[in-house]
């Protein structure tokens, strides 16, 4: 009785047509084989990791040059169907499809991929039958470490994380991840009591990162441009790890978990707002809108910190009441302070919403994995979050640009320092730090070309215990002007802040002496417009963002009134307040643009061509200081906003 090869001519179908078609793009239609990958590469050791459940998706290919012509690069059989090759792929098929496959594999393991030594054919079956994974004695080749080769730094991060977890099917694109899905692992502890502690990392690979994967590619997470791994990162930072929901409702977290991964897709649009256009009278629908609404709209306002410490909550704390007290017959607010700097902070947030709120901003970027998630979960409330770099379809995102008063702020600098040297005391470098580092330079430089600001990072958030340090530093250098942080009022807890000349005191210390400006946050600007939009109809309100596959960004300047300047006139002379006027209009009319070329770096190259002048992305993105700086831009220590950041789209981008 003649065999029946069906099954292979099948598999070999499938295999012609993934060789004809890599081969109709110039590209080799074989299988890889790892010979000719490692040609070049420097083997520094070989480890043995014993048997491995392999997953099959990641068997990229053959050992040898000729095990690697049988096969196309689906590991499908390309030999005739009249050869042995094809009785034995077919007596394999039988034999999986009757009694099941046991004999583990033989494989090298290179840069988290397989290569077969011992069981091409078993493999191509399994494949073919779409199994998901199976046992192989496993070799790990390990590459000499090559700090230039992006791809081998992330492999030994890898390495790291497989030796603690011993989990190989989760891959990233970016450095630094294995570390943090792992500080987000390491304490984890299954809600299922019949699974032992040792093998929690199994449970965890098993029951929460591949029904993750399943969900994702269910749900059409493959279009993305990503790994699985990236995404399932990025799950894990906005929801937590999810092991004992179902899978319907994990599946409805995802759908909306997905439709904000879109952004990966350049194809996705982000509308960057620079100028307020937020509705503000009241048409039908707002008439119709107030007339069904029996109570106040209530709105929430959470921080990280409190009015009482943070002048950057105070200015968003009279921003509320400004709020309150000019809309005081339709709205009621409700604040929420000291609020973790992550996920956690999500409770608070949900117990807000739980409390009838339809509306809340939340005022640091460190709060927008929490924000994210609530929104996610909560598609009937408006979620906002005060930041500038990235843009999200569940949240929309506000900030304001701050580099125009600092360019004032240089202005003034320039025109009263008498040493032509200047300090800058900045916290972390974030992007709108970084441009209004560059534009209060660019300011003092316009009025005395020889100007040098000397830059100090304090890297924290506690001004007080950092800034007497960084104001001795740049004192020691000569300095007579300093450009601190913001702030609205001389308030005790916070007397460096604005442009101010220095003095020693009594004891030898560096202390502010005159206040010459400061700039200003003026939230209630913003509040207010877009909260009337909100009554008006012109905002809706409990609308799926989602959905609509906007996503807003919120970018206002001097122009909208969010953002204003203010000096002193008794220190400053008259002729340098008409020059700061005259630029001050030039910036709120648009006629003129800080960030025109020709503009240097702190180096001399030339980043900025002569009349180019920078958009919105540009100078977010922003990772070098101007000609005049003397200072660096530092690793952040403590907060990294691109990092931290879970997802989202680079604003404008």
């Amino acid at each position: 009785m003649a065999l029946d090869l069906t099954e292979y001519t099948n598999a070999r179908k499938s295999a012609l047509k993934e060789y004809s078609n890599y081969i109709s793009q110039g590209r080799n239609g074989y299988l890889p084989f790892l010979d000719g990958i490692l040609k070049n590469i420097d083997i520094v050791t070989e480890v043995d990791l014993g048997i491995v459940d392999i997953p099959l998706r990641k068997i990229r290919g053959t050992y040898t040059y000729l095990r690697s012509i049988s096969f196309a690069r689906n590991f499908m059989p390309l030999m005739d169907v009249d050869t042995e090759f094809a009785v034995k792929w077919q007596h394999v098929y039988d034999v999986q499809t009757s009694e099941g496959l046991n004999d583990p594999i033989k494989v090298y393991e290179y840069l988290n991929w397989f290569y077969v030594i011992e069981g091409n054919k078993r493999v191509s079956v399994l494949k073919y039958l779409n199994n998901y994974s199976y046992q192989g004695y496993v070799t790990r080749l390990v590459p000499k470490y090559d700090e230039t080769n992006r791809d081998i730094r992330l492999y030994y991060e890898f390495m790291d994380f497989y030796k603690k977890t011993g989990i190989n099917e989760i891959w990233f694109s970016k450095e630094g991840s294995f570390n943090e899905l792992w500080e987000i692992i390491k304490d984890f502890c299954p809600t299922s009591r019949l699974v032992n502690y040792e093998d929690r990392f199994t449970y965890f690979q098993n029951a929460v990162y591949n029904v993750f994967r399943k969900i994702f590619y269910d749900l059409g997470g493959d279009r993305l441009p990503i790994t699985t791994g990236d995404a399932f990162l990025d799950f894990l930072k906005i929801h937590g790890i999810r092991d004992s929901v179902s899978d319907d409702e994990l599946k409805a977290i995802m759908r909306r978990f997905i439709s904000e991964m879109e952004y990966h897709r350049a194809e996705q649009a982000v509308e960057v707002q620079k100028s307020p256009k937020l509705k503000q009278e009241t048409g039908f629908i707002g008439k119709l809108t107030h007339r069904l609404r029996s109570e106040k709209l209530k709105v929430g306002f959470a921080h990280v910190n409190d009015a009482a410490s943070s002048s950057w909550v105070y200015s968003h704390e009279l921003g509320r009441m400004h709020l309150e007290h000019v809309l005081n017959e339709s709205v009621e607010t409700v604040t929420a302070t000291k609020l973790p700097e992550n996920i956690e902070a999500a409770p608070a947030l949900q117990k807000m919403i739980d409390g009838g709120c339809q509306i809340i901003f939340t005022t640091s970027p460190s709060l927008i994995n929490a924000t994210l998630k609530v929104a996610m979960e909560n598609p009937d409330v408006n979620m906002l979050n005060c930041s500038a770099m990235h843009s999200f379809k569940h949240v929309n995102t506000y900030f304001g640009r701050i580099h125009e008063p600092r360019f004032l702020c240089g202005l003034v600098a320039g025109a009263m320092t008498r040493t032509g040297k200047l300090g800058y005391i900045a916290p972390f470098p974030m992007s709108d730090v970084i441009s209004g580092i560059n534009a209060f330079t660019l300011g003092a430089r316009m009025i005395r070309p020889d100007a040098r600001v000397y830059l100090e990072w304090m890297q924290t958030w506690d001004y007080k215990s950092a800034t007497s340090g960084c104001t001795a530093r740049i004192a020691e250098q000569g300095a007579d002007i300093i450009c601190h942080q913001n702030t609205l009022a001389n308030r005790q807890f916070n007397r460096e802040y604005g442009v101010y000349t220095i003095r020693q005191d009594e004891n030898g210390e560096y202390v502010p002496d005159k206040y010459l400006a400061v700039p200003v946050w003026n939230w209630g600007i913003f509040y207010e417009k877009y909260i009337r939009s909100v009554l008006v109809g012109g905002t809706r309100l409990g609308h799926d963002t989602a959905s609509a596959g906007r996503m807003l960004n919120y970018w206002w300047g001097m122009d909208s009134g969010l953002l204003d300047f203010f000096y002193a006139r008794t220190h400053i002379p008259v002729e340098t307040q008409k020059l700061v006027e005259f630029f001050k209009s030039g910036i709120i009319s648009r006629s003129f643009r800080i960030f025109t070329g020709p503009i240097r770096d702190s180096e001399g190259k030339l980043m900025v061509d002569q009349d180019e002048i920078l958009e919105h992305l540009q100078i977010l993105m922003m990772d070098w200081l101007v000609e005049g700086v003397i200072g660096s831009i530092p690793e952040s220590r403590g907060y990294n906003p691109l990092s931290d950041l879970s997802t989202g789209r680079i604003a404008g981008s």
